[in-house]
């Protein structure tokens, strides 16, 4: 039974001509009267399915990223039923197609080694497979940026279902939130303030149900920059992971890639120069994650849009930070943004600092879709004029010391130390590092500037998320609790203080970070972007002369691929030969 294409959203008015049930795609592999048709047909026969179930209907496919390492996405086992379920009622064909989990609390060396091994295999599953249309099922840290990079690469219409965060921890009264509090009562334990009862407590009831962290840490950051995108319906990106809300959303966008299929709404039609920059203004404004950077480029070069690291620090300027939610934010967590109005409601605050007319796959604009949206706790979602923190989240720091950029994020750290000069205590491996800050003998102060080097995309390798280097215990027992702390690595988006990060070209390949010495003065100044070592540069290229290349991490396998084609941290950290040139039209799928 074929089934007729509903009528074109007005939104649509200029968009290509709607898709018959003979330019499917998947028509390629299942409609021809000839052997390779039959023998497609007669397996999905072998599968209990019928002529009816496929013809002239759009195959979707349902990218889940299920797995038992992973809590975040532990609903989706079950999540899936709901988006197959409305598949069908809008007419469509689901098909599920599990995909690398990339869990953020399991993975080693670190998540971020394995988010392009995603985005890879993304754009290969649905490229292989005779499917019309993709649900994209993510929301722990890499998985949204993964799943969207190799969307976008495969040129389909795409649509994404974020996991939702978890809700509110809660320890003897108290509001915990994931990794922010994580960090704060482990320095605490560090002074012998909380003893193992208390901590094993905290355990037991910082993450209470499934779902990504319930901060404004890189899962709840990313799938909000996934909403104002244009590839969320409208709101999805707030609903608390158990709420029935998140049911009905997962319902709702299986319908609507029924609908873009016949559309041919695609990723590109989408993801233009003014829906990334609405994602940066979006992602100042929430007092995003630092990781955002690296993915929101990487996203932006796939879809061949040119977003750097100036196009970040130009919105920190203008744009104010309005979500109260930690880090960034002193009381809330994201099941209270949630209740307050969630995203659609933040956006209608920032008006005129985004672009409306652009085109979502709701099928209509930004504008439409948030029209009518209301802050319903002013405390939570604040107003441009009262907002948390009067420049964005972020600041993109240039200086001899990070040629091609650094990042921090003032927002969540103590005002003090935005500018500051002090001497480096440099540390060249996590396990020194690690060893020396807990030698209560470690000659630093308050003062001191930590340095962690050679854990970038290369170095770490993948660019573990060690970039909040702890305090030294020795300060930690003297009420030391943010001091300034520099590497070429990341950190958690849960994580907080001065902390300098992303120090590009990475001191691995002989960025200048590994020409810094301990004793070194270091300076900083965040309101003038600079960051410097007070090193003379005759003294500078002595220490070049001397530097020697360091042994590889990896001679096979994926680790092997990943070294010899990884960009850096200011490029977004993707692999050279699946970037987009700007300009050029995004990769077609495969003709069968």
């Amino acid at each position: 039974m074929t089934r007729s294409p509903a009528s074109p959203s007005p939104a649509l008015s200029e968009a290509p001509p709607r898709k018959t049930a003979e330019d499917l795609r998947s028509a390629r592999w299942l409609a021809h009267d000839d052997l390779r048709s039959f023998g497609h047909r007669s397996r999905l026969r072998q599968m209990g399915y019928a002529p009816d179930d496929w013809t002239g209907r759009p195959l979707i496919a349902i990218l889940n990223t299920w797995s038992d390492f992973n809590p975040c996405h532990a609903h989706f086992k079950t999540r899936v039923e709901d988006v197959k379920r409305g598949v069908l009622q809008a007419g469509g064909f689901p098909l599920e197609l599990p995909v690398h989990s990339v869990s953020e609390t399991f993975l080693k060396p670190t998540s971020m080694l394995y988010r392009n091994m995603l985005a890879m295999e993304t754009e290969e599953v649905i490229r292989a497979h005779p499917v019309d249309g993709a649900v994209l099922m993510g929301g722990c840290d890499k998985s949204t940026p993964a799943l969207l990079m190799g969307a976008t690469s495969a040129g389909v219409p795409a649509i994404y279902v974020p996991a939702g965060p978890m809700l509110r921890g809660n320890w003897n009264g108290k509001t915990l939130g994931s990794g922010s509090d994580a960090w704060k009562f482990w320095d605490e334990r560090r002074a012998g303030n909380i003893g193992e009862a208390e901590w094993n407590e905290i355990e037991g009831g910082i993450a209470r149900s499934h779902g990504h962290c319930m901060t404004m840490g890189t899962a709840s950051t990313m799938t909000a920059i996934a909403e104002a995108l244009g590839m969320t319906l409208p709101g999805a990106s707030s609903i608390p992971a158990p709420d029935m809300g998140h049911v009905r959303m997962s319902a709702a966008s299986g319908r609507r890639i029924v609908e873009m299929v016949w559309e041919d709404l695609t990723p590109a039609r989408i993801q233009t120069r003014a829906a990334f920059e609405n994602a940066i203004t979006v992602a100042m404004a929430m007092g995003c994650s630092t990781n955002a950077i690296i993915h929101l480029i990487a996203q932006a070069r796939r879809a061949g849009v040119a977003i750097t690291l100036e196009d970040f620090d130009r919105a920190s300027r203008t744009v104010p930070v309005i979500a109260n939610v930690r880090p960034s934010g002193e009381r809330y967590l994201m099941e209270d943004f949630f209740f307050a109005g969630g995203l659609p409601a933040l956006m209608g605050r920032l008006g005129g600092l985004l672009d409306l007319d652009a085109l979502t796959v709701s099928g209509r604009t930004l504008g439409e879709n948030i029209a009518g949206a209301k802050v319903h706790d002013d405390d939570v979602i604040r107003t441009v004029e009262n907002p948390i923190y009067s420049e964005g989240a972020l600041a993109v720091l240039r200086g001899n010391l990070a040629p091609e950029g650094c990042v921090i994020k003032p927002s969540a750290c103590a005002p003090h130390l935005r500018v500051h000069t002090g001497p480096a205590l440099v540390f060249d491996d996590y396990p020194s590092m690690k060893a020396a800050v807990e030698d209560e003998a470690l000659d630093v102060t308050p003062d001191h500037v930590l340095v962690l080097r050679n854990a970038g995309p290369l170095g770490g390798p993948g660019m573990p998320e060690w970039g909040m280097l702890p305090i030294p215990k020795k300060l930690v027992k003297q009420g030391v609790r943010d001091m300034l702390r520099i590497s070429d690595s990341r950190m958690s988006g849960t994580s907080y203080g001065a902390c300098i990060l992303h120090v590009s070209p990475e001191s691995y390949v002989g960025g200048p970070l590994a020409l810094l010495r301990t004793g070194d003065l270091v300076s900083v100044d965040v309101p003038a972007r600079r960051i410097d070592m007070l090193v003379s540069e005759d003294e500078i290229a002595a220490r070049r002369a001397a530097l020697h290349a360091p042994e590889p991490h990896y001679e096979r396998g994926y680790g092997w691929m990943f070294s010899r084609h990884i960009g850096q941290a200011h490029e977004g950290c993707d692999f050279d030969f699946l970037e987009t040139s700007f300009g050029a039209p995004v990769g077609e799928p495969s003709i069968y």
